[in-house]
């Protein structure tokens, strides 16, 4: 595993291992590297020559200041994590830890996208912008590590299809490689802001799959809407029935049941298309934001 800062550096690394003909995989991650992160860079390993992972803090996806400044930065424990893994296939590992300064020497980019109905639903309306700044930084990454793949989490599963969405738009011969998402051994699907939340929150936080797995069997026999209700109904009164200390509660911010491509809201089972329909959430727990997926 090799460390690089510049961007330079970067380019002059492709440049050489293009002109081999090796095949790159590029892992785009914000660092606090967990074992999702993992799944993906060993997947990446496995499929390519030569693996990208990209440890960058975005500021211009965050649209609130104070989740920017907490987002959890490890890159020094990142970095060991991924000086662990085994490299498979691929001959060598670059870890590229670029300041803002360095993504964006220009200054903030000026350039937006706009990706439609796929983007206005969900996480879009709740976070404006984020997903225009998700794609710069990814149109970025793709430019400077011009991979064959590129690897990605569903737990971000609306996210995978505004990079979809991108890659039609700029007509760049990548293949978006969907990975299942990772989960600890209680259900918890693991996120780097998992480690924001207090002992108490984190003994409390795999309700939320629990739940959704419910959901998930109560698909067979309910309506699409007294699914959407239960579940948030469930999470919305869960310390009622489970007191909890320091007044710790669920607090559900939305969840849609949506066709699998599309990614529009669904009101019966029969109106989702070839793939099935998924159920994504978002859940505030101990002043952090939480979000998960079900496949239905």
């Amino acid at each position: 595993m090799k460390q690089i800062t510049r961007a330079a550096e970067l380019t002059a690394a492709i440049e050489k291992a293009k002109a081999q003909g090796l095949e790159i995989g590029l892992v785009p991650t914000m660092g606090a590297l967990h074992e999702g992160h993992l799944s993906l860079i060993e997947r990446a390993t496995r499929e390519n020559d030569l693996v990208v992972v990209s440890l960058f803090v975005n500021p211009i996806q965050f649209n609130n200041k104070e989740d920017l400044a907490k987002y959890p930065r490890t890159i020094e424990a990142d970095l060991a994590l991924i000086g662990t893994l085994p490299q498979a296939r691929a001959t060598e590992v670059l870890a590229f830890t670029p300041t803002v300064e360095e993504m964006y020497p220009d200054g903030e980019p000026t350039e937006v996208y706009h990706f439609g109905p796929v983007e206005e639903v969900m996480e879009g309306p709740r976070r404006p912008g984020h997903f225009s700044g998700v794609a710069v930084v990814v149109r970025r990454l793709f430019d400077l590590a011009q991979p064959r793949r590129a690897y990605f989490g569903e737990k971000d599963y609306q996210q995978i299809a505004v990079i979809r969405a991108l890659l039609e738009q700029i007509k760049y011969p990548i293949e978006l490689v969907a990975c299942p998402i990772v989960r600890a051994d209680d259900g918890l699907a693991l996120s780097s802001r998992n480690m924001r939340l207090s002992p108490a929150a984190r003994a409390m936080a795999p309700a939320i799959n629990a739940t959704l797995e419910q959901a998930a069997e109560m698909a067979e026999y309910e309506d699409v809407d007294d699914v959407k209700e239960w579940v948030l109904d469930t999470l919305a009164s869960f310390h009622e029935v489970n007191p909890q200390p320091d007044g710790l509660r669920f607090e559900p911010e939305y969840f849609e049941v949506v066709d699998a491509d599309t990614l529009q809201p669904i009101d019966d089972w029969d109106d989702a298309g070839e793939h099935g329909a998924v159920g994504c959430i978002a859940v505030w727990l101990d002043g952090v934001r939480l979000i998960d997926i079900v496949k239905f």
